[in-house]
């Protein structure tokens, strides 16, 4: 399953990167200019960094991803200090 979030944001890399520094002791990583890569035993967490927004996908085996979205998030708010709302959306 593949859940995507756009979170509004103007600060999307410094976000991103705050989280995969944060990750990179547990899981393997990986960035470039503007992509951010968390590979999990079970899931693949892929950040996009724009202009206005940090686009979030989560990609997993399972089919309810709501528990992992759960933990990026919170995750993304403790890295930026504040509380973003995510609206996710899911694919097969």
């Amino acid at each position: 399953m593949k859940s995507s979030a756009n979170i509004a944001t103007l600060d999307a890399k410094r976000i991103a990167k705050r989280l995969v520094n944060h990750w990179k002791h547990k899981f393997e990583v990986a960035e470039t200019e503007d992509q951010f890569s968390i590979f999990m035993p079970q899931a693949t967490v892929v950040m996009n960094a724009l202009t206005e927004h940090l686009s979030v996908q989560i990609v997993t085996e399972d089919t309810d991803n709501t528990a992992l979205e759960n933990v990026v998030l919170d995750h993304l708010n403790r890295m930026a200090q504040q509380e973003f709302q995510a609206d996710w959306s899911h694919t097969n």
